[in-house]
């Protein structure tokens, strides 16, 4: 794996080609953002030193977009179609556990989401583009997005502020540690879910969890919606739907001897199908008063509309497909399932033909398998040059085409 790395990246002429110098400045780069982490919209020494580098590279952009987002717009040797590429820049509220040279100086904040590397892929690609402007024509768009880990979404933000202005195509690749370095995957169609999240309060009459008698049990309730809520996906949605209804968090306050007055539950729920997302809110909000009414109880529900679906656009993504495996070889391009994640690139590709594809990062021997949102996630390396030659490839093979 490491010969075969090292040949593609080393492909002089290539669109591939990421320089040995480049590589190890890369890697560098994605190390110190990998040791500063910062929360959504709050990118700010994450920006700053992102603007630093552009601006020694001698790369035009403007800063201050959405609060701390980053446009790079390059112009080719002649006109022609405007492709944009974007990296998002924030980390999550996770205590990393890692025991690198590079681990996370911010206490209780990680890049365990891989968006370290989105913006280091981007800068490298942003570099590889400007010192060969030259030899192509058209307009390329650098994209380093804020807040993509908490609604209402960088993109979203990034969008009313006119960054798919007058841009052709958008592009992004996300780290998967399911492939290994060296490959990456693709899905036309569509492929990640709408992430809707509900947030419920049961509100009942607490008391002694003695003299049940006396109360309106909230957690009797809670456990009845928990489970009455999960037959809205089993017996209301259509089979070829996929649909996702999941409560990660459920809080009563209550004790061994004391029943609470209120009990909290947070939950996510995930479709690819607008009609049915719009009927399943409904359903959703019947359930809830109904069983709460029933039981002698209320409830105070918000049911906050998050990520649309993202679809990728076949058209586009096919062509990126092609070219991707005239870079890379075919055997190195794979193809992906439908996910149930969400992704706030899911708003350019509601405006704009986009494709959003998965960078190996595993190093195919067992190590940097851990998935993402996980204290323990990292990546190989070598994977930094060869998404970053692939973003420049692809966006090349674009405006070629």
């Amino acid at each position: 794996m490491e010969e075969h790395a090292d040949t593609m990246i080393g492909s002089t002429g290539s669109p591939l080609a990421i320089d040995r110098g480049l590589e190890e400045e890369l890697i560098g780069i994605r190390h110190h953002l990998h040791a500063h982490p910062e929360l959504s919209f709050e990118e700010h020494t994450t920006s700053a030193f992102i603007a630093a580098r552009l601006k020694e590279w001698g790369i035009p952009h403007r800063v201050g977009v959405a609060g701390t987002g980053i446009v790079v717009d390059i112009q080719g040797a002649d006109s022609g179609p405007c492709i944009a590429l974007r990296g998002d820049m924030d980390a999550l509220p996770i205590h990393e556990l890692n025991e690198v040279p590079y681990r996370s100086q911010n206490e209780g904040v990680m890049h365990a989401c891989g968006h370290d590397v989105h913006s280091t892929c981007l800068l490298g690609a942003l570099r590889t583009l400007w010192s060969r402007r030259e030899e192509w024509s058209g307009h390329i768009r650098g994209i380093f997005q804020p807040g993509e880990e908490k609604l209402p979404g960088g993109a979203k933000l990034m969008i009313e502020e006119g960054v798919l202005d007058g841009v052709d195509a958008i592009l992004a690749l996300h780290v998967f540690p399911d492939l290994p370095v060296g490959e990456i995957g693709f899905r036309p169609g569509m492929y990640m879910a709408s992430a809707d999240e509900v947030h419920l309060r049961v509100i009942g009459k607490g008391g002694h969890a003695a003299m049940p008698h006396e109360t309106v049990d909230p957690v009797a309730i809670a456990a009845q919606l928990v489970t009455a809520l999960q037959l809205i996906v089993s017996r209301h949605a259509p089979p070829t739907v996929p649909s996702v209804l999941s409560f990660g968090y459920i809080r009563g306050d209550g004790a061994t001897n004391v029943i609470p007055e209120h009990v909290e539950l947070k939950g996510t729920f995930r479709t690819l199908d607008e009609a049915w997302r719009g009927r399943a809110h409904t359903l959703i909000r019947k359930k809830v008063e109904q069983i709460c009414t029933a039981l002698g109880g209320r409830a105070e529900l918000d049911l906050m509309k998050g990520y649309p679906f993202l679809k990728n656009d076949e058209a586009l993504t096919a062509k990126c497909i092609r070219i991707a495996k005239d870079l890379l070889g075919s055997e190195k391009v794979t193809e992906l399932p439908i996910r149930m994640t969400g992704e706030d690139f899911a708003f350019y590709s509601q405006q704009v033909p986009a494709c959003f594809f998965r960078l190996g990062t595993s190093s195919g021997d067992g190590r940097f398998t851990t998935g993402v949102h996980n204290p323990n996630f990292d990546i190989d390396d070598r994977a930094i040059a060869i998404g970053a030659g692939t973003m420049a490839g692809l966006a090349l093979g674009l405006l070629d085409q």
